[in-house]
């Protein structure tokens, strides 16, 4: 039985991710027939340290991972602590011309994993979240649709954008705010100065003061026959743009 304080990765892509990463945390490993003949590596590093792992049923499988898109794959590992960043923090990406993407009240988990994808396949390091009721997790869900992607990217959590927004810009951040109307165009190309991308909710977009707090807002221009692409969409698509590599 798991405790409050685990957290179940399903698929092969993220198990195996997490693997790669860090073997030392995954603390039981569960599979289906099909699967269980391309974990060997890894059921016999399981076994030196003593650890379970076992094929079971598929109805075991949605039991132990709570979905019934586990991919026949189920790991179980501690849940991540989430961290504030300091300004050494901020100072050491600045430094390191790092893109940090921020996430103004992403509510929905599989938005959150399919950003961190997209985040990790263009080398973006670092997501930063708000500590407010609204904004999805990176739990069962988001690790899921990641594909391994949060085994790239570190998600970190902090009391208000506004203020994290302008600790960006004194550290010398371009701070780019995505809007469905209203902002400039986009402009292709890498940025002089480290950017910091803000993509709003799903449904309200950026919070009156996240915009305000940022050094420009941006608007993807389409063909007008739906309002917006989703958030996550436009995250690749701006991320792609802006320091596609």
């Amino acid at each position: 039985m798991n405790s409050s304080h685990d957290l179940t990765l399903c698929g092969l892509a993220a198990v195996q991710a997490r693997f790669t990463r860090e073997p030392e945390s995954i603390k039981r490993l569960f599979f289906d027939e099909a699967n269980g003949r391309r974990l060997g590596a890894m059921c016999r590093a399981l076994a030196v340290a003593k650890k379970i792992y076992r094929q079971v049923p598929a109805a075991e499988l949605e039991k132990i991972s709570g979905t019934l898109h586990h991919g026949g794959v189920v790991c179980v590992v501690n849940s991540p602590e989430l961290g504030t960043p300091s300004a050494k923090d901020i100072a050491k990406w600045a430094a390191g011309r790092e893109t940090i993407v921020v996430l103004d009240r992403i509510g929905n988990a599989h938005n959150l994993g399919a950003i961190a994808r997209s985040a990790a396949f263009f080398g973006v390091s670092n997501i930063v979240i708000p500590a407010h009721a609204s904004a999805a997790l990176p739990g069962e869900a988001a690790h899921r649709v990641a594909e391994g992607g949060l085994e790239h990217v570190r998600v970190w959590r902090v009391a208000t954008l506004p203020m994290f927004l302008k600790a960006l810009a004194a550290a010398g951040y371009e701070t780019l705010g995505a809007a469905a109307h209203g902002g400039a165009a986009l402009r292709r190309g890498s940025s002089a100065r480290p950017l910091a991308l803000v993509m709003g909710n799903e449904e309200h977009g950026l919070a009156p003061e996240v915009a305000k707090a940022c050094g420009g807002l941006v608007t993807l221009a389409g063909s007008g026959r739906v309002e917006s692409l989703n958030v996550s969409v436009a995250s690749a698509v701006l991320l792609h743009a802006l320091i596609g590599r």
